[in-house]
């Protein structure tokens, strides 16, 4: 089995030609004819991750974040980035990203956000050919908006949610967009949506909810089921590779509470 084996799998879920025109989703490090035995699968490639497929004996990391979004002007150790690449290349690791790719796709990200929220009946904020951004749907009974959060919270393992103040609506039609879907929040409106979740809102965001509920999980808490996901695609179409999820927390933000 080859890098190119490994491609083609993911892409039988997450084409490329899905992905975002700023994204940088594909093969970011190594040679396509290299063979591979063992796959680490990660939401982020950080020099932790590597060291970790170093460890396990993986031949490959299949990540969803890109490594590299922009070109690099050399390749040295001025940046984590860099030094992951150096890295890899020394330890033979080859590594993939599906990002905006497996964003689009049906079947991908969002599809499994929406299935740990609940949600049946999906169907894209905003669809293109083939695929689209975020996904809406509805939960299977209605509950109140303080109920609605206490879900997330639970099933997602949020060590903190920032959301619009509770005041006693129902929550039936959720539109939700893992990342940074707040683009996504007046096209969610227009359809309906009772609340929207994404990883990430802006300030003034908040001042444009206009009734509905907005509810905010954190970028790293709303896309690390991409690596399961990432996991049960390539065991589908590739049952016979070796493959394992990462072991690491990579979120670099921590979150504390202070007594005032």
């Amino acid at each position: 089995m080859t890098v190119s084996d490994i491609c083609r799998a993911i892409e039988t879920t997450a084409p490329l030609h899905l992905q975002d025109d700023f994204d940088n989703s594909g093969l970011q490090v190594g040679r396509p004819d290299a063979p591979v035995h063992k796959v680490l699968t990660c939401l982020d490639v950080t020099e932790q991750i590597v060291a970790e497929a170093k460890a396990l004996g993986c031949d490959m990391i299949v990540s969803h974040h890109p490594l590299l979004f922009h070109p690099l002007r050399q390749v040295s150790c001025a940046s984590y980035q860099q030094r992951c690449v150096v890295e890899a290349i020394l330890n033979g690791i080859a590594v993939y990203s599906a990002h905006t790719s497996l964003d689009n796709a049906p079947g991908g990200v969002n599809y499994r956000f929406a299935t740990i929220v609940g949600l049946t009946d999906l169907s894209w904020i905003q669809p293109r050919e083939g695929g689209g951004s975020g996904v809406i749907g509805t939960l299977s009974s209605p509950m109140s908006d303080s109920e609605f959060l206490s879900v997330l919270k639970e099933r997602f393992g949020v060590e903190c949610l920032r959301h619009t103040a509770p005041c006693g609506r129902s929550i039936r039609k959720v539109a939700l967009c893992g990342g940074s879907g707040a683009f996504l929040m007046n096209n969610a409106r227009r359809l309906g949506a009772d609340a929207f979740v994404t990883g990430e809102f802006h300030y003034h965001d908040y001042f444009e909810s206009k009734g509905m509920l907005l509810a905010e999980l954190g970028h790293y808490q709303s896309e690390c089921c991409t690596v399961e996901l990432l996991r049960d695609i390539l065991t589908r179409e590739l049952p016979e590779l070796e493959v394992v999820c990462t072991s690491l927390n990579t979120n670099a933000t921590r979150y504390d509470s202070f007594q005032v």
